[in-house]
C-alpha cells in the first residue's frame, strides 16, 4: 500500500468530506475512536487544507443527543457541521430503525468545492459515491477516499474503492489520527447514531 503522506502534494488545496456515520463505523470496527483536532492537523500537513466538511444527521426528537457535543465541538474547532434531522420509522418486523441519509449534502458540497479546491478527501465507504468521484474526476479533480477493507466484511465498496485515485485504509492513519485510548483531558463524545439507507 502506497504511504498516504506520497499521495498528497504540498501545494494543493484540499477539501475534507465526512461521512459522520460511516467514519464512526469504520474507525468502531476497527477498535479505535478518531481525534479530530489530530485528523485536521495530519490533512494540514499534507496540503493546504481549505475546507473540512463534518456530515451527520441528528435525531430532533431526543431530548439531549448524545452527538450534540461532538457537533459543537468540531463547529467551534475548524469544521464546518453539516446536519438535518434524522427520520426515524418502524421497519416491516417491527425493529425502530433511524434514516439519515446525507449523500446528497455531501455531493452537493464537493461538486461546489471542485472550483476551487485541487485534491477532495472522502471519509467514507459508501458505493453510492462512485459516481461522485468519477464526476469530480472529470472536472480533472484528484480524489482520495480513505475507509477499510481490514475489517470482514471490507466496509469499503469494491467499486468506488477503484474508481478513487487513492484508497487510503483508515487502519493506516491509526497512529497518525486516533486518539490515545490513556488520554484523560476531556474529549468530545463519539457518534452513536447508527443510520440506513
Amino acid at each position: 500500500m502506497e504511504e498516504a503522506h506520497f499521495m498528497f502534494d504540498p501545494r494543493e488545496k484540499i477539501a475534507l468530506f465526512i461521512d459522520g456515520a460511516n467514519l464512526y463505523a469504520a474507525s468502531k470496527s476497527l477498535g479505535f475512536d478518531i481525534d479530530y483536532r489530530k485528523l485536521l492537523k495530519a490533512f494540514q500537513k499534507r496540503g493546504y487544507l481549505l475546507r473540512a466538511y463534518y456530515y451527520t444527521a441528528l435525531i430532533e426528537d431526543q431530548e439531549y443527543s448524545s452527538i450534540r457535543p461532538l457537533i459543537d465541538w468540531l463547529d467551534y474547532n475548524g469544521y464546518k457541521v453539516v446536519t438535518k434531522p434524522a427520520k426515524e420509522f418502524t421497519d416491516a418486523m417491527g425493529r425502530r430503525k433511524i434514516k439519515g441519509n446525507m449523500d446528497i449534502e455531501l455531493a452537493v458540497d464537493a461538486m461546489e468545492q471542485s472550483e476551487t479546491v485541487d485534491h477532495l478527501v472522502l471519509f467514507s465507504g459508501d458505493g453510492d459515491f462512485t459516481t461522485l468521484v468519477d464526476a469530480l474526476q472529470r472536472k480533472g479533480r484528484k480524489v482520495s477516499v480513505i475507509s477499510t477493507m481490514s475489517t470482514q466484511p471490507p466496509m469499503i465498496a469494491d467499486d468506488l474503492r477503484r474508481q478513487a485515485d487513492h484508497f487510503i485504509d483508515l487502519l493506516s492513519l491509526k497512529a497518525e489520527i486516533g486518539r490515545d485510548p490513556s488520554e484523560r483531558a476531556p474529549r468530545p463524545p463519539v457518534e452513536t447514531v447508527e443510520t440506513v439507507d
